[in-house]
């Protein structure tokens, strides 16, 4: 088993910056994720002070730490590998093969530890998660990615999962990318919904809607990016038939001081206009829905009603139109599932996203949505105050 120094090792030398998707990607490390904000200052300050090569420095940070009042488990756990870390910086706390792993590293030998030196550790029974990583990192560096990625995928954690997604960028594998993304979103990282919704919006041959609903997913996020996504995100639900969510949607782009220009205040100004008109119109609408053959204006209008604030009366409608019949189940599940979910339901959205079968993109999208729903998320209506979320769940 690798000593405990190499556990720290994995702290200090994964403290890059990987670039994701034209941003960057911090990698957290153990310290700062275990120890309180006032203690991992100081050994954050440690960890850069013992990478320059001022190991005495480093440890004097350490002692400030060590000064700190009520230390609590995790405190203590991360001084005590940070500690370990400027042993091995300092070349006092490792000896043979490991010291060479980590002396070769440290120097940008890193053909050396992903080689001969990663070898040793396994004869000596001590390569583990913690210098899988590390190797891992070292073909990062390197730019053999697709080996990275391989090493990467069987390890947990935001370090491990961070980079793995940035390797996964670098060499154009999105479906590793949106693995790694939606790993540290169940971990309870918001945040990486940016790289889980870049390898969505990558993805060839997205139909419309679908692209609408991966649009409603940024909007319900927080990452809407620009002007251009709130407006096609508005020009969509217009194209679709749901004037009152295009309405919120483009409201939402004026409140943000993104949709300030000509075009963007006319589509506002349209997209109010149709949707007081739309509303004018539901007893129509219902009544056609409701004398149709077949079940698809019955879906189409549950769409538009959870646009509306009317959650029950979508689902209520979606279940109509799937029992009659209709052209396109999986639309079907899609927009039950968004009833559902709007309506505080998330346990049956989960499932009728979960329902959607057989065409890899739409399971994607489907999948993007059902992930949202599991971590939490809501579908506020965009027009109304939501309705009360019933007893079922």
């Amino acid at each position: 088993m690798v000593s405990q120094q190499f556990r720290a090792l994995a702290v200090g030398l994964l403290l890059t910056t990987a670039s994701v998707a034209g941003g960057s990607l911090a990698m957290t490390t153990t310290a700062e994720a275990a120890a309180r904000p006032q203690v991992g200052k100081l050994l954050q300050q440690a960890i850069d002070l013992a990478k320059s090569g001022s190991t005495s420095a480093a440890s004097s940070k350490v002692q400030q730490a060590e000064a700190v009042g009520g230390l609590t488990p995790g405190d203590q756990q991360a001084i005590a590998q940070v500690k370990s870390f400027i042993a091995a910086k300092s070349g006092s706390g490792a000896t043979g093969s490991k010291a060479k792993f980590a002396a070769d590293y440290n120097a940008g030998r890193y053909a050396q530890v992903v080689g001969p030196d990663a070898e040793e550790l396994r004869k000596a029974g001590q390569y583990d998660a913690q210098a899988q990583l590390i190797v891992a990192q070292a073909y990062y560096l390197m730019g053999n990615y697709q080996q990275a990625i391989k090493l990467l995928s069987g390890l947990s954690g935001e370090t491990a999962q961070g980079l793995l997604m940035s390797a996964a960028h670098k060499s154009g594998d999105t479906v590793a990318e949106q693995k790694a993304a939606e790993h540290l979103i169940l971990g309870g990282q918001p945040k990486y919904w940016t790289y889980m919704l870049a390898g969505a919006d990558a993805t060839r041959g997205l139909t419309d809607h679908e692209t609408l609903d991966i649009a409603r997913i940024r909007l319900l996020t927080g990452n809407m990016r620009n002007a251009e996504d709130y407006q096609l995100a508005a020009e969509l639900a217009i194209q679709y038939g749901l004037p009152t969510e295009a309405s919120a949607i483009a409201q939402k782009g004026v409140d943000a001081k993104l949709l300030t220009d000509a075009r963007s205040q006319r589509l506002v100004g349209l997209a109010k206009t149709n949707a007081a008109k739309d509303a004018a119109n539901l007893a129509n609408a219902m009544k056609a829905a409701n004398a149709s053959k077949s079940g698809d204006l019955l879906v189409k209008l549950g769409e538009n009603l959870t646009g509306m604030g009317k959650a029950q009366d979508a689902i209520n409608a979606i279940q109509a139109g799937i029992k009659k019949g209709v052209t396109d189940a999986n639309d079907a599940q899609m927009r039950l599932g968004q009833a559902y979910l709007a309506a505080g339901h998330k346990n049956d959205a989960v499932q009728a996203f979960n329902s959607v079968k057989g065409d890899p993109k739409a399971e994607m999208v489907a999948h993007i949505w059902s992930l949202y729903a599991r971590t939490g998320g809501t579908m506020q209506a965009a027009a109304a105050a939501p309705e009360k979320p019933g007893k079922k769940k």
